[in-house]
Order: structure tokens, then sequence, then C-alpha cells
């Protein structure tokens, strides 16, 4: 029930977020570089708990689409880092307009405090299995995300 709930909100974001040309992970992924700066790919995989080569081809869509920049690391050469280009950072706000929407429409589904009561067992369990808001820091302080709402946009 848990699965088949997530992958129908997840629907809904997707359907939220399609006019941007960009699917939920690779909102994720947009938001946290936004929050972290400047970040190597292989810390990115890591913050996200993807392997380095799926980070790869998620950032390769993105770097295809003018959203994100890759970059030689000037300190270790043989890595990448990635930081938004200002194309990237003009979806922020219809990436928050999409989240906003879809927790608006599971507020809508069961009521303002259900909702409240589900972002905080998601966020329960979350850290409960080891996950964590990915970004904790790569190039610069870590804007602190919002922690209130119903989460729609899976931080981690």
């Amino acid at each position: 029930m848990l699965l088949h709930s997530a992958d129908l909100v997840e629907e809904r974001l997707r359907i939220q977020l399609s006019p941007l040309g960009i699917t939920p992970r690779q909102a994720r992924i947009i938001e946290a570089l936004d929050r972290m700066g400047s970040c190597s790919q292989v810390r990115l995989a890591r913050e996200f708990n993807v392997s380095p080569a799926s980070m790869s081809t998620m950032t390769t869509r993105l770097i295809a689409a003018g959203f994100i920049l890759r970059r030689p690391d000037d300190r270790e050469l043989r890595s990448n880092v990635l930081s938004l280009t200002e194309s990237g950072r003009s979806l922020l706000s219809g990436v928050f307009d999409a989240w906003r929407a879809v927790d608006d429409l599971i507020e809508g589904a069961i009521g303002a405090d259900e909702a409240h009561v589900l972002s905080g067992i998601a966020r329960s369990l979350r850290d409960a299995l080891g996950g964590h808001p990915p970004g904790h820091g790569c190039g610069r302080p870590v804007k602190t995300p919002d922690d209130t709402g119903t989460d729609t946009k899976q931080d981690g």
C-alpha cells in the first residue's frame, strides 16, 4: 500500500513538472545543487544513495538540457564538479510550485492534519532507514530547507 501510494504521488508530481521538461528525480537534483552549490558528481551520488554511474546518467540529461554544468575538479582531475546554470536556477520556482501543488493535493485528499502526520511518519521512516536530505555541504554552507508540509519533494 505504501509503495502504491508513493507511485500515485510521484505520477501527480511528474504531471506537475512536465511543463518544465524535468522528472521528479531531476527536480531533486536541481534543488539539491541549489542548496549545495558546486559539488562533485561522486558526492552527489553518495548524497542520493545511488551509484556514480546512475548519477552520471541522470546528470548527463540535465547537462544536455542546459540546466547544470559539469567541469573537471581543479583539485582532483579525475573528478567532475557539477553546478546549476542560470537556466537550471530559473526552474527552481516551478519546482517549488509543483511540490506545493502536490502537497495541496495530498491535503485535499486526506486533510491538513493527516497530511502533517503523514509527513512526520515519512520523515521518521526515512531517518530510521538511514536516509537524509541530500546536501550536507559540498561547496558552500547548505541552505536550510523548509522542513514543514507534506514533504512531497522526497528529500532523501
